[in-house]
């Protein structure tokens, strides 16, 4: 006889729950893995190298942010400098120093350990963001069982490890993985801390647990990106306030050990860049990052709507079961804990569908409230009968269609259909099958657990596979192979037409960034010198090169794709006369 209990309210409490048909293999197996803390710990950590490591290691460098933190990053190493921010000799005051001091750290220790050109190798600049990764899984968990049981904070923590757009983070040396961290840790902490006030709990001595965490956190995320995690905190706090009509509980919160302490972690380095700098990194960071925002910057201008039709691609797999709890959590939208994950939710995502400039990662914070939500709908089996029911076909369309768009990128692009991909994706479309036929509201966790290991297999596949055998999509890493190659040293390049970041991170710092006829000059000016020119500016390099007399060879010629600007590039390197 299979045991159903109902769970409890959201906030009540945690519980044991078996769901039903628990007998079959693989939720015996997950049940297994999250009997008790540490297993789930330990689960959901394999789980995420799985679903995180694969192409970690060979995707080159990508354009444009990864290159542009990477590079910075690089040159606080190369410089000793690690309180400005500069790409080349322009300053980069968009963000705060914390991702930077993270990325250096990695890239000194692994130099210090022997690992020859350290600095050169992308990977160990990803490390903070893979670290951030699997942190903000783990923290999930952590901030579900304030809601959910043990199993479905499993379960939560999976839609988010298993989620495309995390997928994507965990691989990218940026500051939005590492910021996810920093908000689940503080929002989960400022949960207990409501939800305890919201049970009438009026402990003599309030623990400091909760609050250290939420007031570090806090600070961790401002030295990553400012005060965006303050929006998150804050929206939060303010609808709660005009829910409840109070905001007495904050007073648990110690917010003034809290604030001091906060200060003292992020005054330190604002004090020393404005020492350095002047205004300028408040001006170019507040004023010229962030409140840019508002209009469309760099030509990421969107309507309204987009996040929303987003979000069916970046919380896959787990988004056709938040649709189907979406009716449910708005029916609970009153009970303390639903009340706290909606407030997280809705008002920030109302304020990034307003805000004219719109990147898929903006949202990101926000997934773990609805992957929270969505499983409390599930444990109460009380997901959508409706229509709704019908997203889950989205399980294979979406194993199915990546399969297609990644074969066809691999023959377009290199000519090769990349075979030793085929099974695992294969496999992958097997698994989605399996999720999307076997779909039940009874059995809701097994359809989930499937649509897990299709995100696996895809994982392994696209990022694995497919990705790094795309190598006209790195045109940058073809060239600094052939600048390796030879034989001078100390060799000098200067680029024309062709500017992303990737080429200077790659090439040198030294890099000059110019036109056709800067590249001639360049060129003329000694030898081990080499002029990297794009196609559209060779008639520009070609006769300044006659003007002034210059005898050059041409050492090779890379084809590739920007993938910054949409279009192929061919990419001519030029030597100077007696280079080798």
């Amino acid at each position: 006889m299979v045991e159903t209990v109902q769970p409890r309210r959201f906030g009540a409490g945690q519980q044991s729950v078996k769901p039903a048909n628990s007998s079959r293999r693989l939720l015996a197996a997950f049940d297994f893995a999250t009997a008790s803390h540490f297993r789930a710990i330990i689960f959901l950590t394999l789980c995420a190298i799985v679903l995180f490591v694969p192409g970690f290691f060979t995707i080159p460098a990508i354009d444009r942010d990864e290159a542009r933190f990477a590079q910075a990053t690089k040159q606080m190493v190369e410089s000793d400098e690690y309180v400005d921010i500069r790409f080349q000799d322009d300053v980069r005051y968009k963000k705060p120093v914390g991702i930077y001091w993270m990325q250096a750290a990695v890239v000194e220790t692994a130099s210090k350990l022997g690992l020859p050109r350290a600095e050169l190798r992308i990977w160990l600049y990803r490390v903070p963001s893979l670290i951030g990764a699997i942190g903000a899984v783990l923290l999930t968990y952590w901030a579900a069982l304030a809601f959910v049981t043990r199993s479905g904070a499993a379960l939560a923590a999976l839609m988010m490890c298993s989620c495309v757009l995390l997928g994507a983070e965990a691989r990218l040396a940026k500051t939005d993985a590492m910021l996810l961290l920093t908000v689940v840790a503080a929002m989960g902490a400022m949960a207990r801390v409501y939800l305890s006030w919201q049970r009438g709990e009026d402990p003599a001595r309030p623990p400091w647990t909760s609050p250290a965490i939420f007031w570090t956190a806090l600070a961790g995320g401002i030295l990553l990106k400012g005060p965006l995690i303050l929006m998150f905190v804050g929206l939060t706090i303010a609808a709660l306030a005009i829910l409840d009509r109070s905001a007495v509980w904050l007073w648990r919160m110690r917010p003034v050990w809290g604030l001091m302490w906060t200060l003292v972690l992020v005054l330190p380095w604002f004090v020393a860049i404005f020492w350095r700098a002047g205004d300028a990194f408040f001006t170019n960071s507040l004023g010229g990052d962030m409140l840019s925002k508002l209009a469309a910057q760099e030509s990421h201008g969107a309507p309204p709507g987009l996040y929303l039709l987003l979000f069916w691609v970046t919380f896959w797999p787990g988004a056709p079961l938040a649709g189907m709890a979406a009716p449910a959590v708005w029916r609970a939208r009153r009970e303390p804990g639903a009340q706290y994950l909606l407030a997280w939710l809705v008002p920030s995502w109302i304020v990034f569908e307003l805000v004219l400039t719109k990147l898929p990662h903006y949202v990101l914070p926000l997934y773990p409230a609805i992957a929270i939500l969505t499983v409390g709908a599930l444990e109460r089996r009380v997901l959508s009968r409706s229509w709704l029911r019908r997203g889950a076909a989205w399980w294979f369309a979406v194993p199915a269609i990546t399969a297609v768009i990644m074969i066809v990128a691999a023959i377009k692009l290199t000519h090769h259909p990349v075979f030793p991909a085929w099974p695992v994706l294969a496999a992958a479309m097997i698994f989605g099958l399996i999720a999307w036929w076997l779909f039940e509201e009874s059995r809701a966790e097994r359809s989930l657990l499937n649509a897990v290991i299709a995100a696996m297999c895809l994982a392994i596949a696209v990022y694995g596979i497919v990705l790094p055998s795309l190598t006209t999509l790195f045109p940058s890493a073809g060239i600094a192979r052939a600048l390796r190659n030879v034989v001078c040293v100390g060799p000098k390049a200067a680029a024309a037409g062709f500017h992303e970041p990737s080429l200077v991170f790659m090439t040198g710092t030294g890099t000059l960034l110019t036109d056709g006829s800067g590249a001639a000059d360049f060129l003329g000016q000694g030898t081990c010198r080499f002029a990297l020119v794009e196609s559209r500016s060779e008639r520009g390099f070609v006769q300044r090169a006659e003007a002034i007399g210059l005898r050059y060879n041409v050492a090779s010629r890379v084809e590739g794709y920007n993938i910054s600007q949409g279009k192929a590039v061919s990419i001519a390197i030029f030597r100077s006369e007696g280079t080798e």
